[in-house]
């Protein structure tokens, strides 16, 4: 029988791309629901707390011990679809290093639809679904769903899934190698300051990209269409980073604060990233080494 691990990533996986379908109808009805919670762009949607409900009921409906943290803090609702079933291809895979762990320490990170403002303005791109799993406050495994990938070609076959388990691999995704030596930055679209600027200028990139969704811009770092993600703020939180962090970690890249620490996982722990985010698929240590102090200063480790 497969691992506790690969059967909440099989179930991940086939939860979101569930959730997916769920967002593409939203969107297609027009009434998106939308609610401002408050602070700069800080809304939801009918979409946040559908998805959020959905992926809640089913994974704590299979992993009843384990714990799932999400971003709108939707209550479970006995009405959600939780007969998503299991992704097969993702349990025909082997990996011992998970073998024991229990459900009682993995904690679930949950951001049902990263990039609203994104979504709400059509930018459909730059919208996910981010499911991460944590042990030990170590980012592990992680699921990104594009519910609108090929969206702007027009093609029937919306969306995709991409993940990733640290000493597996990653999977659904292919990468571009850049030319040697470019360097291509992303960054917030939506939520730049004074820090984030100083930040990147001090890297001296060759371009730099604003997109919105923390889990679509670890993805252009992923297939080779940036080669950082550098977002010097404390805007982020722990369900936008973990399911990215997982994946990037599983390849081989790498995401960290600033200050080049690892973010912490663990249930109790605050939700911002208040390091700020640093992510990169190679030469991680390069990029921290151009944040310039005045940044480090101002962002707690």
């Amino acid at each position: 029988m497969a691992s506790t691990m690969l059967r909440l990533l099989a179930s991940s996986v086939r939860i979101a791309e569930r959730a997916a379908e769920v967002v593409r109808d939203i969107m297609h009805s027009g009434d998106l629901g939308i609610i401002d919670k408050g602070g700069q762009r800080n809304l939801q949607t009918k979409a946040d707390r559908a998805v959020e409900k959905l992926i809640r009921a089913s994974i704590v409906s299979q992993f009843p011990k384990l714990t799932v943290i999400g971003e709108e803090d939707e209550k479970l609702d006995a009405s959600a679809d939780v007969k998503a079933g299991v992704d097969p291809s993702v349990l025909e895979k082997e990996c011992a290093l998970y073998n024991d762990v229990p459900e009682e320490k993995i904690v679930v990170w949950v951001d049902p639809l990263d990039g609203t403002a994104e979504f709400t303005e059509g930018l459909l791109d730059h919208v996910t679904i981010l499911i991460g799993i944590a042990v030990d406050g170590k980012a592990v495994g992680g699921v990104i769903n594009q519910p609108f990938f090929n969206y702007q070609n027009g093609k029937s076959n919306l969306g995709r899934t991409i993940w990733g388990l640290v000493g597996l691999g990653a999977f659904g995704w292919n990468r571009t190698e850049p030319p040697t030596g470019r360097k291509i930055l992303i960054t917030t679209r939506s939520h730049s300051n004074e820090l984030v600027n100083l930040c990147l200028e001090s890297m001296s990139p060759d371009k730099v990209l604003r997109q919105g969704g923390a889990g679509n811009k670890a993805l252009r770092v992923l297939e080779g269409e940036a080669d950082a993600y550098v977002f010097a703020s404390p805007g982020c939180k722990k369900w936008d980073t973990c399911a990215p962090e997982a994946i990037l970690l599983a390849i081989g890249g790498d995401l960290t604060d600033v200050h080049g620490n690892k973010i912490c996982y663990d249930s109790n722990v605050k939700f911002p990233n208040t390091g700020g985010v640093i992510a990169t698929y190679r030469n991680h240590q390069e990029i921290l080494d151009k944040v310039p102090q005045v940044v480090r200063d101002k962002l707690i480790a």
